[in-house]
């Protein structure tokens, strides 16, 4: 599928899906599973949403978001996030020139399609709270003027839940940020296995290159590939699902702090997203099945006689959709 510069360029829903396949074909040749990450990657590229990966070293948390960007043609930026990080590490900042007298706008690495914010927890919340302007509005604002980003820009963070010292937990309000928080795992053994076989006498680090990932997509395609989602029809019925479900999670004795609206809409638009990835005009129940752990996991707090008990939020969320009556 080529990229078409022209403003009215539209795409079907048979297209959105024929191209998610091409990408996911393309993701496949560096990477090895991950297809449920892959998944609500291309779910949040086309709601418009962030995505936090969390899991142990190793499991190409990186390597899949360079590759991710790769084959959408898109502009890659990556920072990785330490201690001393400071915002203006993140946005820039205005410079004086001391041959022209005058200040120049350095721009900061944000300024890019798909920023990979690496480690994100491990810079204080001061640094971390240079993203909330760029992840809610896309732009950012530098001594009083806005600056727009592109209208694609997303952000895939990576933290590692192992090590609990030299971190800042991510605040609430920087959490709710994000459309989706995936927990990348180990691999099956067979996908070991495919990994050693076919990386195992690389010397260095692979790049998307490297594997042949090619890019098949570009800029007018992902945005009108976003604008087809408004074609997917949200009945009623699933629109009161999802609202019960989400009010479900504030009405929990073992939750001190349930989702909000913002919750509800971002879980709706996320399934109609999942719904033109499979080629369908209308949302079923069962989308909304599949993407509320995903939505719900990271705007949950646990009460405290929940957390003495050793309940898990993940199991909470499951429980919550098991109760939920869904239309039929």
């Amino acid at each position: 599928m080529n990229d078409v510069q022209t403003p009215d360029f539209t795409v079907d829903l048979a297209s959105v899906a024929t191209l998610a396949g091409s990408i996911r074909e393309q993701i496949a040749k560096a990477v090895v599973g991950q297809n449920q990450t892959v998944e609500h990657l291309l779910i949040a590229l086309l709601a418009r949403g962030h995505v936090l990966l969390e899991g142990p070293p190793g499991t190409a948390k990186t390597f899949l978001a360079q590759c991710f960007a790769a084959t959408l043609g898109l502009d890659f930026g990556r920072i990785q996030f330490t201690p001393d990080l400071m915002p203006g590490d993140i946005l820039g900042s205005n410079l004086f020139n001391f041959q022209t007298s005058q200040f120049t706008l350095t721009h900061g690495p944000i300024f890019c399609d798909l920023l990979l914010a690496d480690e994100i927890n491990r810079t204080p919340p001061k640094t971390q709270a240079a993203l909330l302007e760029a992840m809610q509005e896309r732009r950012v604002t530098l001594d009083g003027t806005a600056h727009p980003l592109p209208p694609q820009f997303m952000v895939v963070a990576t933290q590692n839940p192992i090590e609990s010292q030299g971190v800042y937990p991510l605040p609430e309000a920087q959490l709710d940020r994000f459309l989706f928080k995936v927990d990348v795992h180990y691999p099956s053994f067979e996908e070991e296995l495919r990994i050693v076989s076919r990386f195992g006498e690389n010397r260095g680090a692979p790049s998307p290159a490297d594997c042949g990932v090619e890019a098949v997509a570009g800029h007018a395609v992902i945005e009108a590939a976003a604008r087809s989602v408004a074609q997917v029809t949200l009945a009623e019925s699933v629109t009161d699902y999802v609202v019960r479900l989400v009010r479900a999670t504030r009405e929990s004795p073992d939750l001190a702090s349930g989702a909000s609206p913002r919750a509800a809409v971002l879980l709706a638009g996320a399934a109609r997203a999942r719904a033109a990835l499979e080629g369908r005009d209308y949302v079923v129940p069962d989308d909304v099945k599949a993407l509320a752990g995903s939505v719900l996991r990271h705007r949950l707090l646990l009460s405290p006689a929940a957390e003495i008990e050793g309940k898990q939020v993940e199991a909470l969320v499951a429980q919550l959709v098991e109760q939920t009556e869904a239309p039929r």
